[in-house]
């Protein structure tokens, strides 16, 4: 080997460590500023902005461990049937920690929330909801099996979907009969669920649907948090602060 090649040969050894403490360097600063990102993010956060403390705290309904993020919806909403994929979205982003769970509204009786307030119970009784969720919201404002809104006017139709109307549909896309779906939506037990629902409604503060309540004690939603994108951040973020210490923190073994 030449003394020309010796060289050039040496230089490549040399600079071979040089670029990959740089590339080190590179990652080592990426990695800071992502931390600084989400850390800068963490801290604009503001209470009674982007979300609100609900006063006083109250019970929620998951195994003790959990952390349980609670939606405040209508199927005859159209914000709701708007924000759905973002709902979904945010419930497949959940820790292995926290469970959704749904609680139906039924502010507007003249667009049918009392109806479909009532169908939803009836639905979780049955055991459908998880099944059929998505394809209810589908039925009233995509395909129009159970619209709620006239297309011509924009308003809500003369004749709403009563509830043996939505008991058939339920019908046709579950294995459950319409009588028993029918029966099960005018139980004693469904009666008392929607009254337990208006008055958690009314404890938790909810003015507006879909309203987010995380374990109890805070609410958002995707308006107040600004965005969608927000939306969801700002919802890990409080369900990271709900979760009990014992939880959060990994076991340890001696």
């Amino acid at each position: 080997m030449s003394r020309a090649s010796a060289r050039v040969a040496t230089g490549w050894r040399e600079a071979i460590p040089r670029h990959s403490a740089i590339v080190r360097g590179a990652l080592l600063l990426l990695g800071l500023c992502a931390a600084f990102v989400v850390r800068a993010a963490e801290t604009t956060w503001v209470e009674g902005q982007h979300y609100f403390l609900v006063q006083p705290p109250k019970p929620v309904e998951v195994p003790a461990g959990k952390v349980e993020v609670l939606e405040v919806f209508s199927y005859a909403c159209p914000a709701c049937y708007r924000s759905y994929p973002l709902i979904n979205k945010l419930k497949a982003s959940l820790p292995a920690t926290a469970k959704l769970r749904y609680l139906a509204a039924s502010w507007h009786p003249e667009e049918d929330w009392k109806n479909f307030q009532r169908a939803f119970f009836a639905a979780q009784t049955l055991g459908l909801v998880e099944k059929t969720h998505d394809a209810i919201f589908d039925a009233i404002w995509k395909n129009g099996a159970l619209a709620t809104m006239d297309t011509e006017t924009n308003r809500p139709k003369a004749l709403m979907p009563t509830i043996a109307d939505i008991a058939r549909y339920y019908a046709q896309i579950t294995p459950v009969k319409t009588e028993e779906f029918l029966a099960a939506a005018q139980s004693f037990s469904v009666d008392a669920k929607m009254r337990q629902a208006d008055e958690q409604i009314k404890g938790y503060q909810a003015d507006s649907t879909p309203t987010v309540i995380i374990n109890g004690t805070y609410r958002l939603s995707p308006l107040t948090a600004g965005s969608d994108e927000q939306f969801i951040a700002l919802a890990s973020w409080l369900v990271k602060k709900a979760q009990p210490a014992s939880a959060a923190k990994p076991a340890t073994h001696h």
